[in-house]
């Protein structure tokens, strides 16, 4: 269902970008904490170990505790509502541009639609589209996220009003380099493997046994999401770090605060004051995020794009009509 098939086309650019939209809102609301967890660690500078004393955060059962007794069960719905314009905002473009992309491959290469090639390529692309549509509202995000309480920022209108004037128009594609960077091989990996296991599972699962069709999407999807999160990470930290940048006094209460003058400079900061190992701090909630993320993405996704068909079936006209 995910992509262009000539053999079985049923959902249309309009009704994709519907079928994302919900996708994305359903899922946004589940993975949220396991989102707030990873933000936090991604921006923590000191070491995430018990054995220093100077760091705020140890791991995620020790986060999740203190985050609790610090902030409360809301923390982590944090930047929730931006969140959701994202979320809904980028699955509406991603998976429309999707669609649009592979069946424009279908009508004017001679590639095939439904090879994992193209699913790559056009999968990354479609995702870069989607980024540069909502990459203001990831930083609005991110900020919510970031920030301790006091809050900097009590409401959405607030921050956008004082970062416009702040820090000008600018500040709200902080770390847009780094994000189209990392987000076209993830996406492109995650549709590419997405593809590949589908192919797979029709080897595996008996064409007739269309009860675990669901199952199935949910597991190509949340092994998808896995490794090509895995192999694409670094980017992503590298971004969190940009996007929090001129937000520092909101930071004072994590810990250790740095300024990084771009992608590079960041890198390089990275590199000399905490080794390999902090690009891939927050790792572990966000491989679980990519897992749940991902898997729920395409699952919910397939569903609404088969309860599509459905409703336009001609069984289903046929009802209406008797």
């Amino acid at each position: 269902m995910v992509g262009y098939d000539p053999e079985a086309k049923c959902v249309s650019a309009a009704e994709a970008a519907a079928a994302g939209s919900a996708s994305g809102l359903v899922t946004r609301v589940l993975v949220s904490p396991l989102d707030v967890l990873k933000i936090r660690f991604q921006l923590q500078i000191e070491q995430l170990s018990s054995r220093n004393p100077a760091a705020k955060y140890h791991g995620i059962v020790q986060a999740v505790q203190r985050i609790l007794q610090e902030e409360g069960l809301s923390a982590f719905w944090k930047g929730h509502v931006p969140a959701q314009f994202l979320s809904v905002g980028f699955g509406a473009v991603q998976f429309m541009a999707f669609e649009s992309l592979t069946e424009l491959v279908h009508n004017v290469t001679s590639f095939d639609a439904r090879h994992s090639f193209v699913h790559l390529v056009c999968g990354g692309l479609a995702a870069c589209t989607a980024t540069v549509a909502v990459q203001p509202v990831d930083t609005l995000r991110t900020r919510f996220a970031a920030q301790g309480e006091p809050k900097i920022y009590p409401n959405l209108r607030h921050a956008v009003v004082t970062m416009y004037h702040t820090e000008g128009p600018q500040t709200f594609y902080r770390g847009l380099t780094p994000t189209l960077v990392a987000i076209f091989p993830y996406a492109g990996l995650q549709f590419f493997f997405y593809n590949i296991l589908q192919q797979f599972s029709k080897w595996v699962i008996p064409a007739e046994a269309k009860h675990g069709a669901s199952i199935k999407d949910l597991l190509c999807g949340s092994c998808a999401g896995v490794v090509s999160k895995s192999l694409t990470y670094p980017l992503d930290v590298v971004k969190k770090r940009l996007q929090v940048g001129g937000f520092e006094h909101a930071r004072a209460a994590f810990g250790q605060v740095r300024t990084y003058g771009g992608f590079l400079d960041c890198m390089r900061q990275i590199m000399r004051e905490e080794g390999p190992g902090g690009f891939f701090k927050g790792l572990s909630p966000s491989l679980l995020k990519a897992a749940f993320s991902s898997g729920l993405i395409f699952f919910w996704y397939e569903l609404f794009c088969g309860l599509l068909c459905t409703l336009k079936s001609p069984e289903s006209t046929k009802r209406k009509e008797g």
